[in-house]
């Protein structure tokens, strides 16, 4: 642990970044990373750590790679420019505890321009508050990464271990960015992801499935619409089955600690429907876009078989689907849940760090989506953390991120990565 003065003058160094720290994450906004497109905003990551002296590892993800890798997600999507950013420290010698610090670079699809009060990719500062698509699920705390190692040189120190700066892709839709990372050998004693967890860290975190349901129908004209079989009308009562058998599982929540004491912690989302190719004429497909979670511990494979059992069982009762079953389609994440086990060093450590920094005792508390931490503790070994700021709208209109917030869990992280990997001379 550093002492008093160390504490102070890593604080302060912090705060002497914050401007540039606040400038970057900014432009870092105005990058459209949603996915496909996010290896522009990769290349100025790229820069950004190359210009603080790490060394960059630059790669294009090559799926026959992960494939085999436990946790990997089936993709139906070209990864033409499926690009990972990792920025390496390496210490003179090795005293410390060495690190992962891990951010997504990737965010989700903004949605109707007309419904944000600003543009999405025009970041905006009001009211303490950084706004933008991406502002808060995370780049704030990918750059938080970048500035915490950027104030403990500006302090004269460096971390006396190995850190690995790992800014991937895919974490909104499979994992397979952070499981790329550690399939390429880039693990270490602990793991910190500073996901936007209001100034705590992640207790547990349920997991996601992603599949498509394909559905034929019989077209005919619609003036004669009842003799045919429309497909679209169909998804209805697919849909009622599906969210009968989330009640189901989240009946069963008292077997599943922590989540046993959160109201509803399986939600299903219909994200998608797409169907028909005419007004005018019965349609003959419609393909329904799902996510749905599990529990920590819940085989995926038993979890996907009652999905499809599920599905069959509602088509048997709609004539047409009875006789040309839907279909289901797996891909996109396929992500176990996950549990950080309580009482390790790392938690330890980076309690103390924010208990210096707030004032008062870390909290754990569980979340009801996915994180990349499963890749680090339930597939390597690792404990990891997430750990991040305040925000508020992430995935949705008007997302933003606490800029007070950003700059004390920063401080918090710098002293964690002092604690952690240990201090020599910049």
């Amino acid at each position: 642990m550093p002492d008093a003065s160390q504490d102070t003058a890593i604080r302060d160094a912090v705060d002497r970044g914050f401007d540039d720290q606040i400038a970057f994450t900014a432009d870092l906004v105005r990058y459209p990373s949603v996915r496909g497109a996010e290896h522009t905003a990769q290349d100025c990551m790229a820069r950004a750590m190359r210009e603080r002296g790490l060394d960059i590892d630059r790669w294009i993800i090559d799926l026959d790679d992960i494939k085999g890798l436990k946790g990997y997600s089936p993709v139906n999507v070209s990864y033409e420019n499926a690009l990972n950013v990792v920025g390496i420290h390496r210490p003179r010698a090795k005293k410390g505890r060495s690190l992962v610090l891990n951010g997504h670079i990737d965010v989700v699809p903004e949605g109707p321009l007309d419904m944000w009060t600003t543009p999405p990719y025009e970041p905006k500062v009001a009211d303490g508050w950084l706004y933008g698509r991406g502002s808060g699920d995370m780049k704030a705390g990918l750059v938080a990464c970048v500035f915490a190692l950027e104030a403990l040189r500006r302090a004269g120190w460096q971390p006396a271990a190995e850190v690995f700066v790992q800014s991937v892709i895919e974490e909104e839709c499979t994992g397979n960015g952070a499981l790329a990372c550690v399939g390429r050998g880039y693990v270490a004693d602990a793991a910190l992801i500073p996901e936007p967890r209001g100034e705590s860290v992640l207790s547990a975190q349920i997991g996601v499935m992603w599949f498509q349901v394909r559905l034929k129908g019989r077209p005919v004209h619609a003036s004669v619409a009842g003799e045919g079989a429309n497909a679209i009308e169909a998804a209805g009562p697919i849909i009622r089955a599906l969210h009968a058998m989330k009640d189901r599982w989240n009946g069963g929540r008292a077997a599943h600690p922590p989540f046993d004491t959160v109201a509803n912690p399986i939600n299903i989302n219909i994200g998608k429907i797409t169907g028909g190719d005419w007004a005018s004429s019965v349609p003959a497909w419609c393909d329904i876009d799902v996510r749905i979670a599990t529990y920590p511990g819940q085989d995926l494979g038993d979890a996907r078989r009652e999905i499809e059992d599920t599905i069959r069982q509602s088509a048997q009762g709609i004539p047409f689907l009875a006789n040309n079953p839907p279909e289901v389609l797996w891909f996109g994440f396929q992500a176990e849940g996950y549990i950080l086990p309580e009482g390790s060093d790392a938690e330890r450590t980076l309690g103390g760090a924010h208990q210096r920094v707030f004032g008062q005792k870390l909290l754990r508390t569980p979340t009801t989506a996915t994180t990349d931490a499963r890749f680090f503790g339930l597939y390597s070994g690792m404990p990891a953390l997430v750990y991040g700021p305040k925000a508020a709208s992430v995935h949705g209109f008007d997302e933003r991120v606490e800029i007070e917030s950003i700059r004390r869990t920063t401080q918090a992280m710098a002293l964690f990565i002092a604690d952690w990997c240990g201090l020599e001379a910049a």
